[in-house]
């Protein structure tokens, strides 16, 4: 990937725009399928009718300028496209980058960026189940206590903190998520959600070529332009200690930090899932307290 975005988000805009006509075809959108089709999806003319614009201005936007388009184009395309609310967002991402009119996106390097004393307050607060805070990267930057024990596997492998290398480079991935393929879609979608809203991001760019370089998964997955949002649902999981869960999360957008996402799962009052995840968090502090219970030299150092 080149170094300023410019190349990088011409090529963006172009496989999006036609990896989203590609996906449709003239019955999704009312039109006869005539004859002599030789691509897959719908024609340039067809989405240039439908957006009420000229083939040649079409034509323009898929080659990947989007330099002084409107709005109101951009909702024309986006209609005509069939765009949902995550993919109309990611065009009009990468319209304001197009058009140098992104304001810049705080860079944050996991290793220096430290929780306020507030939000880590907040975060240990939540104590009925995991929470955590991460960046548009997957990088996991602060959680609680639960969170760290629901994700010690992220931790402690080749996934060194990052949810998206885990699930692309940890084997122990594919059995924490039951249905891996749904969690591998929704980490690239995550990512090129994030590689929209700020393409200059070195340390995204590193990670999308570390991910392209070792995943074959990955890499066709990115290939897919899939975009969406992470706000809330329900997830299945499959923890190494307490087995099965089923838990609802919620994401928040930090509002004094630009960027980051707060989230939490919950499972049903009364469910299996909740026990377990008292178990979890009586697991978790067990070995809390083991790893910081003095050992008997410690003692003989410290007689007091």
């Amino acid at each position: 990937m080149d170094t300023d975005g410019r190349g990088t988000n011409r090529q963006e805009v172009r496989e999006f725009l036609t990896s989203r006509r590609a996906r449709l075809t003239p019955d999704d959108v009312g039109l006869a399928p005539g004859s002599n089709r030789r691509v897959p999806g719908l024609r340039r003319t067809e989405v240039a009718m439908l957006a009420d614009v000229s083939i040649e201005y079409y034509s323009r936007l898929e080659r990947g300028d989007l330099g002084g388009v409107s709005d109101g184009v951009l909702h024309a395309v986006a209609r005509a496209l069939q765009l949902d609310d995550a993919e109309r967002e990611y065009l009009f991402d990468l319209a304001r980058v197009a058009n140098g009119s992104t304001p810049p996106v705080p860079r944050r390097k996991p290793k220096q960026w430290v929780a306020r004393p507030g939000l880590q307050l907040a975060l240990d607060a939540i104590t009925a189940g995991p929470a955590f805070v991460r960046n548009g990267r997957m990088d996991i930057l602060a959680s609680n206590s639960l969170g760290r024990a629901f994700y010690d596997h992220v931790f402690d492998g080749p996934g060194r903190g990052n949810l998206a290398r885990f699930n692309f480079l940890d084997d122990r991935s594919r059995t924490f998520y039951p249905d891996w393929d749904a969690a591998a879609d929704v980490s690239v979608a995550i990512l090129r959600t994030e590689a929209g809203r700020d393409p200059q991001d070195k340390q995204l760019h590193d990670l999308i070529g570390e991910l392209s370089t070792r995943s074959d998964d990955f890499r066709t997955r990115w290939g897919a332009h899939n975009v969406r949002r992470h706000g809330s649902g329900t997830k299945n999981f499959h923890h190494h200690v307490v087995g099965d869960l089923t838990l609802t999360y919620e994401g928040l957008e930090l509002t004094a930090e630009p960027g980051l996402s707060f989230l939490i799962y919950t499972a049903e009052p009364g469910s299996p899932s909740q026990e377990r995840l008292a178990l979890l968090a009586s697991w978790a502090a067990t070995d809390q307290a083991e790893s910081t219970a003095p050992t008997y030299h410690d003692r003989l150092d410290n007689p007091r």
